[in-house]
């Protein structure tokens, strides 16, 4: 029990963006993240709404994702577990093309 509230407590909320670094492969496997489909793009810039809750877990790339409204944006690359809120519009934008792992809920 203590191992899983230390691994929550390394993730972050931004923006309503939530960021984990690097979670421990126990948490990627006990989720089934690695059967979970794939999406990729090469580097670009797009608007994005979330219809639904995604989780994702990102294989290469890096992105800085801009929520409507903010002027701040969130970065997100290789190696993080990611949760997007449903309802969320935001603007994508892609330095290093991205490869991941996706779930909506």
């Amino acid at each position: 029990m203590a191992a899983a509230i230390r691994a929550e407590s390394v993730a972050t909320e931004k923006l309503g963006i939530t960021i984990e670094k690097n979670p421990p492969e126990s948490k990627l496997t006990q989720l089934g993240v690695r059967n979970w489909p794939k999406w990729g793009c090469p580097p670009s810039k797009f608007p994005w709404t979330y219809s639904a809750k995604e989780t994702c877990y990102l294989l290469e790339g890096k992105v800085k994702v801009y929520p409507d409204g903010s002027d701040e944006g969130v970065e997100i690359e290789a190696g993080d577990f990611v949760v997007f809120p449903k309802g969320m519009s935001c603007t994508w934008d892609v330095s290093v093309a991205v490869d991941k792992h996706y779930q909506f809920e």
